[in-house]
């Protein structure tokens, strides 16, 4: 094999790889033994045929295909390793004209890892933010641990009220014609929920347990069953029973069950303190993405088509395993939505160039900046991992291979790349807004400066 590499534009390149006339013979020897049983030549028994009067019939280039790709497979990686370049993505690979006696050659057209040149990573300037919990939040905490701490009760002594849960029989109809789902018995409706088509819930408030009443609705002209979209329905409704939930009262006693704590009091100034935490540690993920999205404005790189559409490519395969561990495929999904999987791949592609260039540029600092990553840290990661898979360390560490190993400890050098700009970064107090009186002072200002 010869090769031969040229660069070419947008950190693209081109290979062109030469294989000998003798190996490609080779390789046509091999698909004419690989696929002669398949092939019936008259005054031979199948799979007999000598290989010329296979050629004679078929033609010289019968096997070719097969022997090409089979040449590629085998000749590319070598020749992209020989290229000693940084291959970012799938070769787009071309094929010389074949001639017999000839040497067989191919071109593969390869993306090129990008060299980043780093802007301004240290010192990025970004808006403080006061991490403050109110008293409302508080409350509102408490209120959702009541929620979840609720029963419902049975309620005989009165009618529906609003905020009740009902047991409801209902049989809808349009023009006194029944309509698909329009029927149900001991359905659970929330009053006021909304969860119905407007208005329904409403006249079922005063209604007794044993009571019938028609309610009376119109569905929404962009009511997403066609055929009832629009029109007005009758539904023959019957109240079967009435619940409402009861929630705890908000006392020490709550406080006992709920947490470690003998007080409400005490229980509320712990959940300020978690609440308190959660925000802090969003505001440290917002704090970094915005430091790392800078970094990424201030630096330069020309990324080529290619890297993008194995970027799209990968998200892909993840969305995909994703929807099938819900039990649903591909083209069921694309069948729900309506959408394709170009549409798909093209939508994807702004948040693909995204994550490329943060992965780049933060891959850049990381070397910049010497981050190395140590064999005890290495092992930490590797241990979090096991822990995760429910797998012993030990077993893991060995399953894994180089690359494996090299691509963790890249994860964790551009984390690290993360946090030391993010610990770089400074905070400056939000700008104020200017009020229109403000605004005016000052063009009043500049009009007599003028003026002078």
């Amino acid at each position: 094999m010869s090769l031969q590499v040229e660069k070419l534009e947008k950190n693209m390149a081109r290979l062109t790889v030469e294989v000998s006339a003798e190996e490609f013979e080779k390789a046509v020897q091999a698909a004419y033994l690989k696929n002669k049983g398949r092939i019936s030549i008259p005054g031979f028994r199948k799979g007999k045929a000598p290989r010329v009067m296979i050629e004679k019939m078929y033609g010289v280039g019968v096997f070719y295909e097969d022997a090409a790709n089979e040449v590629i497979q085998e000749e590319y990686p070598k020749a992209a390793e020989e290229s000693g370049l940084d291959i970012v993505a799938r070769p787009s690979i071309s094929v010389e004209p074949i001639e017999k006696g000839k040497p067989f050659i191919f071109k593969a057209e390869v993306a090129v890892r990008p060299e980043v040149t780093l802007g301004e990573y240290k010192g990025i300037e970004v808006e403080k933010k006061t991490i403050e919990v109110t008293e409302e939040e508080v409350n509102a905490a408490v209120e959702r641990e009541r929620e979840k701490n609720s029963r419902m009760v049975d309620v005989e002594d009165r009618a529906v009220e609003n905020g009740d849960i009902v047991k409801l029989d209902f049989d809808g109809s349009v023009d006194g014609v029944p309509f698909q789902g329009g029927k149900a018995e001991n359905y659970d409706l929330t009053i006021g929920s909304g969860s119905f088509i407007p208005g329904f819930e409403d006249q079922l408030i005063g209604v007794k347990i044993g009571e019938e009443k028609d309610v009376n609705v119109t569905f929404p002209t962009e009511y997403h069953v066609k055929d009832l979209a629009g029109k007005a329905a009758v539904f023959k409704c019957k109240v079967n029973a009435i619940k409402v939930k009861e929630l705890p009262e908000a006392d020490d006693e709550f406080a006992k069950e709920v947490s470690e704590f003998e007080t409400i009091a005490e229980y509320k100034e712990n959940l300020k303190k978690k609440l308190t935490e959660q925000k802090e540690r969003a505001a440290r993920t917002e704090k970094q993405g915005l430091v790392v999205t800078k970094a990424v404005e201030n630096a330069s790189m020309e990324i080529p088509d290619p890297m993008v559409m194995e970027q799209v490519r990968r998200m892909m395969d993840d969305f995909a395993r994703r929807i099938q561990s819900q039990g649903l495929s591909m083209d069921q999904y694309f069948q729900f939505t309506g959408t394709t999987e170009a549409t798909m791949a093209e939508q994807m592609k702004p948040e693909a160039l995204k994550r490329i260039k943060n992965s780049l540029v933060l891959e850049a600092i990381a070397k910049a900046e010497n981050i190395e990553v140590s064999e005890e840290r290495m092992d930490e990661e590797i241990e979090k991992m096991a822990k995760m898979y429910k797998m012993e360390t030990a077993k893991l560490k060995q399953a894994m291979g180089d690359r494996e190993k090299e691509q963790i400890k890249n994860d964790i050098a551009v984390q690290e790349a993360v946090k030391l700009i993010t610990d770089a970064a400074k905070e400056v107090e939000p700008k104020k807004e200017e009020t229109a009186e403000e605004a005016k002072t000052e063009e009043e200002n500049k009009a007599e400066k003028e003026a002078e």
